[in-house]
């Protein structure tokens, strides 16, 4: 095996830790040729579609890559922002008042942001860590519910870059967060906060990216630990189970996946006499695609008109300082035990800090 040429080790040289605060990944504009090459990377991933490799590639590159980047990027212009993708942008900001959260509580900390796929890409954010002489590193995926397609994606795009490199830093993982108290309380406060303006609905529905109910049987705990999140929430609420319902989005292919689907559900809810839904998307930390285009445009469409008269999106929990709390929380527990305790000047923390809270309240 090659490996890499890296930065000349020197003797002696003090320990850096870094975290490095990762999700899945965004085209880098809303165009057919920048949609080709993502979607090709990220169906390309054995993770992601589990069809065997040689028919999987025959049907991706003679079929899907052909049709759907025009598709995926009209939608994707729907929801683009002048600072660009919004899940890009929600993760930057998430990690910068992350760092400024930090950096209060006296952690000499440096927080990177990477993307499973697409850019910044996590070999190129970890090759940038080790020149600059980082030798911790913690790795944050930005999704509270584990499962093989996105969490097990991102570690392999981590093993794969330290099966490559001589000199691999100290690495810990952060496999899921998705009964965690700070969560959960945050994601509580949106849906209050939301009610006080908008009053209660008939019902609120929970709605979680799909994955193929196969994987289901095969290990993997993503459905049972979305349907904990959901517990834990209707709990938080004070709701008992017949005011909500937990669903999945985001179906591929003719395969059967992880049930019910959010759309169906919504449509079935209209015809039945349900009146005001609010739809929510727990597994998602900041808006994206999915949220922003699939339930608040396609799912809010869907419901209408099949008969309900109110529809309302809660947002994802993006910048709010409850959730960048918690987030707080869940890194410093997982960086016990590194020595990253300082006493930072009193101006610069404060400065930190301003920043950090400056750039997360950019719309």
């Amino acid at each position: 095996m090659a490996f890499q040429t890296e930065p000349h080790f020197s003797h002696g040289q003090a320990p850096k830790t870094a975290v490095l605060y990762c999700n899945l990944g965004t085209p880098d504009e809303p165009t057919a040729p920048a949609l080709r090459r993502y979607l090709g990377q990220f169906l390309g991933d054995s993770r992601v579609v589990e069809i065997p490799k040689p028919i999987w590639m025959l049907i991706l590159h003679g079929i899907i890559l052909r049709t759907r980047p025009a598709k995926s990027a009209a939608k994707y212009a729907s929801v683009w922002t002048p600072e660009g993708s919004p899940l890009m942008v929600w993760t930057k900001k998430q990690a910068a008042l992350l760092k400024g959260f930090l950096g209060e509580q006296g952690h000499h900390v440096d927080v990177r942001v990477a993307m499973t796929y697409g850019n910044p890409g996590v070999a190129q954010e970890l090759n940038k860590l080790k020149a600059e002489g980082f030798t911790r590193v913690l790795i944050l995926p930005a999704y509270p519910q584990y499962s093989g397609t996105t969490t097990a994606a991102l570690f392999d795009a981590i093993y794969k870059w330290a099966a490559r490199t001589r000199y691999v830093p100290e690495l810990r993982f952060v496999n899921h967060f998705h009964d965690d108290p700070g969560y959960i309380g945050a994601l509580a406060a949106t849906v209050r906060k939301h009610w006080q303006a908008n009053g209660r609905p008939d019902q609120l529905v929970m709605s979680f990216h799909g994955v193929p109910e196969r994987t289901l049987h095969l290990g993997d705990p993503y459905h049972c630990e979305c349907h904990k999140t959901g517990r834990l929430l209707g709990e938080a609420l004070g709701l008992n189970k017949q005011q909500y319902t937990i669903t999945f989005q985001s179906r591929f292919g003719k395969a059967k996946w992880l049930e019910p689907y959010t759309e169906p559900t919504l449509v079935a809810m209209a015809k039945a006499g349900t009146k005001k839904v609010d739809v929510m998307c727990p597994g998602f930390t900041g808006d994206c695609l999915e949220t922003l285009e699939e339930i608040n445009m396609e799912a809010r469409e869907a419901f209408l008109h099949a008969g309900g008269s109110e529809f309302n999106y809660i947002p994802c929990l993006n910048d709010d300082l409850g959730w960048v709390r918690a987030l707080t929380a869940i890194t410093t527990q997982h960086l016990a035990g590194w020595p990253t305790q300082t006493m930072p000047d009193a101006t610069a923390l404060a400065a930190s800090r301003q920043a950090a809270l400056a750039l997360g309240s950019k719309d």
